[in-house]
């Protein structure tokens, strides 16, 4: 098969995909306690006006019926309008999604920065005090939690030590996303780092007791090259597909990143949107999302494919 076939093959597996997070959020998201007309009025609202503005949304049909209609606007592109905003939901996750692709991009090339120089000094001191370190000190950071460690970092380089980055917000232009998000980035980098580390050093021992290596360092190249050229170029192809699975499990894991450093994304709107029970944005966030993970999965076959010719797209 192809490498366009394949890539049709899986954009056509999004459509039962998409349905299944429709069916589960839909009626999920109606289960959450709370009324949205309540929550939009206030409590010292009549029960008469809760009333009409449920009738209004339609929220006082059955959940069958409700839903149908959802997908019915959603075969014609549209994915409802927010019950808090007044505007399409579509819209308001289009205006935050550049902030958390920027987030998660930004956190996958800080934690390939990270892994990278660290794997390759570990796997070069096999064994030994500084390869005990880099397995021994990533892991300690892995156990803390996103949230907790976020807030450290705040704490540490947004207000004691001369406020070196800003405590929240995106920031504008380039040069100010990459300062506003460079905490962010880092703490989503530092909880996939010590995976990568752990993957990328198991792949270069192994690369290591490969003959090519040895001839390598027979035609007295240095070392260096050998490791770059030959080891690591080699030894990435199994790092990709676990970076890829762990940028997956970020698209998710931003809500709570995007909430600790307030960052206008869609995952600060999700959380704001269940808070006030506005259930047309939380579906399409979440459907958002979900599309988004497959096409990470999608991005990390093909590459993996790309890199390692001995895998067939069959």
């Amino acid at each position: 098969m192809s490498l366009g076939g394949y890539v049709v093959r899986r954009l056509l597996q999004l459509v039962p995909i998409a349905l299944g997070v429709t069916i589960l959020v839909f009626f999920l998201i109606h289960l959450v306690p709370g009324d949205p007309a309540r929550t939009i009025l206030g409590n010292q609202a009549t029960t008469v006006r809760v009333k009409l503005l449920r009738h209004a949304w339609g929220l006082d049909r059955p959940l069958p019926v409700q839903y149908l209609k959802f997908m019915g606007r959603l075969l014609h592109g549209d994915l409802g309008t927010s019950l808090f905003y007044s505007v399409g939901a579509g819209r308001l996750v289009l205006q935050r999604l550049p902030v958390t692709l920027w987030l998660i991009g930004f956190g996958a090339v800080l934690a390939v920065a990270i892994a990278v120089p660290l794997s390759a000094f570990a796997a070069t001191h096999r064994d030994r005090l500084p390869d005990h370190i880099v397995r021994a000190v990533p892991l300690v950071g892995l156990g803390f939690p996103p949230f907790w460690l976020g807030i450290v970092l705040l704490l540490t380089f947004g207000l004691n030590l001369g406020r070196l980055f800003p405590v929240g917000g995106y920031g504008s232009g380039f040069t100010g996303h990459l300062h506003s998000m460079f905490l962010p980035a880092l703490t989503v980098a530092l909880g996939i780092a010590p995976i990568l580390i752990r993957s990328l050093r198991a792949g270069l021992l192994e690369v290591f007791e490969a003959e090519y290596i040895t001839t390598a360092r027979s035609k007295g190249l240095p070392e260096r090259r050998v490791l770059i050229r030959h080891a690591l170029r080699n030894a990435i192809v199994s790092t990709v597909s676990v970076l890829g699975v762990n940028i997956g499990y970020l698209v998710g894991g931003t809500l709570v990143i995007e909430q600790v450093y307030a960052i206008p994304g869609i995952g600060q709107l999700m959380i704001n949107s269940i808070f006030e029970r506005d259930f047309p944005v939380v579906q399409a966030v979440t459907l958002v999302f979900s599309v988004m993970v497959v096409l990470v999965y999608l991005a990390t076959d093909v590459a993996h494919a790309l890199l390692d010719p001995r895998v067939r797209f069959d």
